[in-house]
């Protein structure tokens, strides 16, 4: 005669069954998992990062250099030193904005993991004013680039852009090319 072995009775299984069952509904009824967390930060992050970008080039709205979207003491790696804190970011920023009419700045593609993003963009517009002590040249330019950005608590932190400044310096019809 075979014996079968019975760790619960029958009313121990009913609330074991339900015990289980209203962990797993807690669990899953939680806002997000870390993963999925990480996943709404990028997003938020990305959301954040561009349309701070689209008011400050192509709405010309240097005053959204702030302490609402940038850290106090932001670092936006620029050659041939780093520009620190958002007043000097601002400036920095500035010579564009009187350095080029017709303005358009695209975003072509933005991803990230954790605090990093990653931004593909485009720039366009024609040099009619005084651009970092240049005098204008009348040249429209149209360039890509790439800038890595670090994020902090929601607030863009550190900035390195990539660009080809020989194609960019030729476009200005300062390099022949």
């Amino acid at each position: 005669m075979r014996q079968t072995l019975q760790l619960f009775k029958p009313g121990q299984l009913l609330l074991l069954t339900i015990v289980f069952a209203t962990l797993f509904a807690c669990n899953s009824s939680h806002s997000n998992t870390p993963e999925e967390a990480t996943v709404d930060t990028v997003a938020a992050n990305i959301k954040m990062y561009t349309d701070v970008w689209d008011e400050i080039i192509n709405k010309r709205k240097l005053y959204k250099f702030d302490d609402t979207s940038f850290t106090k003491d932001v670092v936006m790696h620029a050659s041939p030193t780093d520009i620190v804190g958002i007043d000097s970011a601002r400036a920095y920023y500035a010579n564009y904005l009187t350095g080029f009419s017709d303005i358009a700045f695209t975003i072509k593609d933005v991803f990230g993991m954790g605090n990093k993003l990653v931004k593909h963009w485009n720039f366009k517009g024609t040099h009619t004013g005084v651009f970092f002590g240049i005098p204008a040249t009348n040249k429209k330019v149209d360039i890509d680039g790439v800038t890595l950005v670090r994020m902090e608590n929601g607030k863009i932190a550190e900035e390195r852009d990539f660009l080809d400044n020989l194609e960019f310096m030729q476009q200005l019809g300062l390099i022949p090319r």
